[in-house]
């Protein structure tokens, strides 16, 4: 009896997506096997930059409609890993299948169809689960070492004044786009609003970090407080790092000081755009201060002097009352936590 199988295949990354790492290699041997067995092919289906933690997917998505429409009897994998590293999700997927006539199969299955057989494809997930999370903290404190030793992990979004350097392990300065952030502080520490700045940068037509014309106050707050813009001193930063990063400092010049490990992100789910690929919904975190990672940047060119008064200001700067009303302590940040410094607002 012909068998119809629908093939799947999957990559992990966008960056294995883009470059089409494995997903060719995958193909090739499942056609290879299925034109062996002589079974017949319906579809090639794949799912090219996501991640196996996750069964919202549109190639499985896709697999899945198949099976339900009835006359899919195979749905073959090259690795087990490419359908799930969740045992239960190997469970449900199977079980599902099943009740539509269909057998799930990956070419390195563990074991056969007996009660023991279905034990060891589970075992062969839970082991897979096992090894990514290994790569990952693998990969995680390579990172943490990298950045402790003085070097940049080249982020997917580099700050605005900045670009990578030929090594991508480090920022320079984009003389363009630093001069705007010049102007930013001089402004404020001249005495502008954020609003003021905002609408002298919108009218002159001056580029957002976004690449649009439209500039927002909190942007320009963070410009202000970030400190890859704030001169340090050598000192101030040999502090911060190790003492080989400490070494390799010029006691006569000034540094910006990039933070890595201050963030941390937890996934609160999965969300389908209009366009039918997913997305995490991610919500982040601030790690404890001593945790962050302190990395020396080049001088982004902002005065000392005007960099603290900009500062100064944004800080200080009182909302004036609405017309006909009284001035309101909790307005501008005037009233502050004692214990975590943060502006006290009022609520209801």
């Amino acid at each position: 009896m012909v068998m119809k199988a629908v093939l799947y295949a999957r990559v992990s990354t966008d960056e294995q997506a883009r470059s089409g790492f494995s997903i060719a290699d995958q193909e090739e041997a499942l056609r290879a096997w299925c034109t062996e067995n002589q079974h017949e092919l319906l579809e090639v289906v794949k799912d090219e930059g996501h991640s196996g933690a996750y069964l919202e997917r549109p190639g499985l998505d896709r697999v899945r409609d198949l099976v339900e429409e009835g006359g899919v009897s195979l749905v073959v994998a090259q690795d087990a890993d490419r359908i799930t590293r969740e045992a239960h999700h190997r469970m449900l997927l199977d079980d599902e299948f099943e009740r539509h006539g269909c057998k799930l199969v990956a070419l390195d299955d563990w074991g056969d169809e007996s009660h023991e057989g279905q034990l060891l494809r589970f075992l062969k997930g839970w082991v897979s689960k096992g090894e990514r999370l290994k790569i990952a903290e693998r990969t995680r404190r390579g990172r943490r070492q990298k950045t402790k030793q003085g070097y940049l992990v080249a982020p997917s979004t580099v700050p605005f004044g900045f670009k990578l350097n030929g090594r991508r392990d480090g920022y320079v300065v984009d003389e363009d786009q630093m001069a705007v952030v010049r102007r930013i502080f001089q402004l404020v520490a001249d005495g502008a609003s954020l609003h003021g700045v905002k609408r002298i940068l919108e009218r002159e037509g001056v580029p957002s970090p976004s690449g649009g014309q439209a500039w927002s106050r909190s942007t320009l707050r963070v410009f202000v407080k970030r400190d890859a813009y704030f001169p340090h001193t050598c000192s101030e930063v040999a502090a911060l790092v190790a003492p080989g990063v400490a070494e390799r400092l010029d006691p006569e010049r000034s540094y910006g000081i990039s933070w890595a490990s201050r963030h941390d992100w937890k996934v609160l789910g999965r969300e389908r755009r209009p366009d039918g690929r997913y997305r995490d919904r991610r919500k982040r975190g601030e790690k404890p201060r001593e945790e962050w990672l302190a990395l020396p940047t080049p001088d982004a060119g902002v005065p000392r002097e005007v960099a603290e008064r900009a500062r100064r200001n944004v800080e200080l700067r009182v909302s004036p009352p609405k017309k006909n009303r009284r001035f309101w302590e909790l307005s501008g940040g005037v009233l502050r936590c004692a214990e975590c410094g943060r502006t006290m607002v009022a609520m209801g």
